[in-house]
């Protein structure tokens, strides 16, 4: 297992390689929010452990990629490609123990985050929006999850663009088309508030920024536009599961 900088090495060499190869590889995940929160990133704790590199790229690429990771010394769990549908693939690492996982075309966990033309959007990361949605999406949510929204928070602005912002467009727009996402993200809103604001790390005026954060995405997913098909579904609210299982998150 290596230490955050060894993988984020690790993370370079793969992105590097894509790249030269014309593919289109975007890191996400816990690594990416790192990559993309530098002066936040003390916030996760010299202790915390970074056991994978999460990639996502173009379905139409899939064998290219396998390829090239193969090049690199990765062999893949074929099993996984092909139960998911060529959806997601796995490869490991026997000589450094780096787990790679790589999502094609989209993030399918609790909720679905559909990624097609997002994958062009923004380098060597996914853009800001479907980084901190991968976060919003889990609802069994954890203190290591909540940690890296407070860090995407604190680090970049809220706007309808995507240029160094957290595109709240973009968030409202996929949480007005499913309730079920909608509810897990405004449940790990108020879960992110009240850790916050228990986080000695963070000073008052960090706080108020966060708080100030949070109150914007959630007015922004108010004003939103629901079709019918959403206000119907949130007249069953919790009485029907409005998730998928998963038997862990991965980020």
């Amino acid at each position: 297992m290596l230490d955050h900088e060894a993988l984020a090495i690790e993370a370079d060499r793969i992105l590097d390689a894509s790249a030269k190869a014309r593919l289109t590889v975007r890191l996400v995940g816990s690594v990416a929010i790192l990559r993309r929160c530098p002066n936040h990133a003390f916030l996760a704790g010299r202790d915390r452990v970074y056991r994978d590199i999460d990639l996502a790229g173009r379905k139409k690429e899939a064998r290219d990629i396998q390829k090239l990771l193969n090049r690199l010394g990765y062999t893949e769990e074929r099993e996984v490609f092909i139960v998911s549908e060529g959806a997601r693939a796995i490869f490991d690492s026997a000589s450094n123990g780096v787990h790679v996982d790589v999502f094609y075309e989209k993030l399918d966990f609790c909720h679905a985050i559909p990624l097609e033309d997002r994958l062009l959007v923004d380098a060597p990361t996914l853009p800001l929006a479907e980084l901190l949605l991968s976060k919003m999406q889990i609802v069994k949510i954890n203190e290591k999850d909540l940690v890296d929204m407070i860090a995407l928070l604190l680090e970049h602005k809220l706007g309808d663009g995507d240029r160094d912002t957290i595109n709240l467009a973009r968030i409202a727009k996929l949480c007005a088309e499913d309730w079920g996402f909608w509810r897990t993200t405004t449940m790990n809103l108020e879960k992110l508030e009240r850790f916050a604001a228990s986080r000695p790390e963070l000073n008052e005026e960090q706080k108020a920024r966060l708080t100030a954060s949070v109150a914007a995405l959630r007015q922004r997913l108010d004003a939103e536009p629901k079709p019918l098909a959403w206000r119907m579904r949130a007249r069953i609210g919790e009485r029907v599961k409005w998730y998928n299982d998963v038997e862990e998150v991965r980020f």
